[in-house]
């Protein structure tokens, strides 16, 4: 993977018709509930295809699993039925072809901003220690931070961190990028520029990506196509395709196009939510 190349990743229309990189089929996830001594289906009989260099985000009511989803993508979490294969292997664990970026960097507090960039790559033990720190400092640059190579992240703002946290997953070149609402605890400024980055530096390195929200304009922004998950248990209720040309600016966001898709996606989520109220007043 070379951070340096400007050409873009492939067009929508390609990547829905190209190779298949993920599959989930019939995926269910359970949770097994101490104090209850019980079980909790928290996804059930997922079906998903995430092709190469496709950015998809995955939204939905609170606790309907999408979080879960994405650790059994990661291998945080086993998947209790159906199939989740990366490249048709069989997911059974965490690997080097994935890398997760948490909603809180978790940084090494006591490591500069190319010291926690590398961890990754000391961990993983793939490339000789020269190699790995001139990659680090090539994905320091690419999120925006150079000059900060020595910083401590006590000393950057909560955009820095994440920028950092970004770069220390891409610095693995992993297969699937694997994003678990990054932005979420960011203002509401920072966080809007935080997204044109991630355009930018996804369309850099082409990286297959999977995206979770709750923010639906967020969503809609990044992804080229938007994954409904229904209420606990998490299921696909529907899938949209945002023909919304490439590359994005914010002001996009204004246009008719842009809050018709928001109208369309509020409303099946709303209707997700008033489903799962009316169950749950028939179980009381």
């Amino acid at each position: 993977m070379n951070a340096e190349r400007d050409s873009p990743p492939l067009t929508a229309q390609h990547r829905r018709g190209g190779t298949v990189v993920l599959c989930a089929r019939g995926v269910r996830v359970h949770y097994w509930r101490t104090r209850a001594r019980s079980t909790l289906l928290a996804v059930d009989g997922v079906d998903l295809d995430v092709r190469a260099g496709e950015f998809v985000a995955i939204v939905g009511p609170s606790g309907c699993g999408k979080t879960t989803f994405l650790n059994a993508v990661d291998g945080l979490v086993p998947v209790t039925g159906g199939s989740l294969t990366l490249n048709d292997t069989p997911i059974r664990g965490p690997g080097p072809d994935r890398a997760m970026v948490f909603q809180q960097p978790s940084l090494l507090p006591w490591r500069t901003v190319l010291d926690n960039v590398r961890y990754g790559l000391e961990l993983q033990r793939r490339v000789p220690r020269r190699e790995a720190t001139r990659r680090s400092r090539e994905f320091v640059r690419l999120v925006g931070l150079r000059g900060f190579e020595d910083a401590y992240p006590l000393e950057l703002s909560g955009g820095m961190q994440q920028r950092v946290n970004l770069a220390r997953a891409l610095a693995t070149d992993p297969e699937i990028l694997l994003l678990d609402e990054p932005f979420a605890a960011l203002d509401a400024q920072t966080r809007e520029y935080m997204q044109l980055e991630l355009l930018k530096i996804w369309r850099q390195t082409g990286k297959t990506s999977i995206f979770i929200t709750h923010d639906i304009g967020e969503a809609i922004y990044l992804a080229d196509r938007v994954v409904v998950f229904s209420a606990r248990p998490g299921r696909v209720k529907n899938t949209v395709d945002i023909e919304l040309e490439r590359p994005r600016e914010l002001r996009v966001k204004r246009s008719p196009a842009f809050v018709a898709y928001e109208d369309q996606l509020w409303s099946e989520i709303e209707d997700e939510v008033s489903r799962s109220r009316e169950q749950e007043l028939q179980r009381a």
